[in-house]
């Protein structure tokens, strides 16, 4: 007998459809708790695993395969878009929303950029997440209603004010603009303290602005700066 009609009793005309598995990643206990019992209430949610840590995040995706990964941005470990980029290189197929108190449309751009197919905004309603996870299981985007303005906004001001600026000199200037060295950018990034130089020298070149000042400030009044 297969899985599907086993959870429906044996009754092969009328399978039951097989419970969304979720992983919950966030490095507090008990945020991982209140999802657990909220997703756990429900038969169409199964939680196969937890993690908080960056780490342990890694060994859940590899171990339970879940459907949908919920994932806070923010770990001990420092920034998780390096995570969500190392995880979509290793899972292609892993559908991840981001549930975090970042409510700023730097942060949502770059999270979806690194991989992320939905994100939702801690202090949502129940039904909100449950509406994410349902869409972003379905292979959907979701943007929670707190973002999605800010989002359209950003995306007009990209076009407006972008002047050639590629997408990974955008994200080095939103991390300067955030008070990040430029050897946390690269350790953040994945890339060299080298290569994040070059980008900001270009950057300097393209807006013909000199100096780390300028460029925090051209960053600031177009909103290139993500939250901390």
């Amino acid at each position: 007998m297969d899985e599907t009609s086993r959870r429906a009793g044996g009754n092969r005309d009328s399978p039951l459809p097989l419970p969304i598995r979720v992983a919950i990643a966030d490095d507090h206990h008990l945020v991982r708790e209140g999802l657990r019992l909220m997703l756990t209430r429900a038969d169409e949610f199964e939680v196969v695993g937890e993690a908080a840590t960056h780490a342990e995040v890694f060994d859940v995706v590899a171990t339970t395969r879940p459907d949908v990964l919920l994932l806070d941005l923010t770990f001990p470990e420092g920034d998780a878009l390096p995570l969500l980029r190392a995880l979509l290189a290793r899972h292609r197929d892993l559908r991840m929303l981001v549930l975090t108190m970042h409510r700023g449309s730097e942060s949502v751009r770059q999270a979806l950029m690194a991989g992320a197919a939905g994100y939702v905004v801690k202090g949502a309603q129940p039904r909100e997440l449950i509406e994410a996870i349902r869409a972003v299981s379905r292979g959907e985007r979701y943007l929670h209603s707190s973002v999605t303005g800010a989002v359209v906004d950003d995306s007009i001001r990209w076009l407006e004010t972008g002047n050639g600026i590629s997408v990974r000199e955008r994200e080095i200037l939103s991390l300067l603009a955030s008070d990040h060295s430029p050897g946390e950018i690269g350790h953040m990034l994945g890339i060299s303290v080298h290569t994040v130089r070059r980008h900001i020298a270009n950057l300097s070149a393209k807006l013909g602005l000199r100096g780390k000042t300028a460029l925090i400030r051209y960053a600031i009044k177009n909103d290139i700066v993500r939250d901390a």
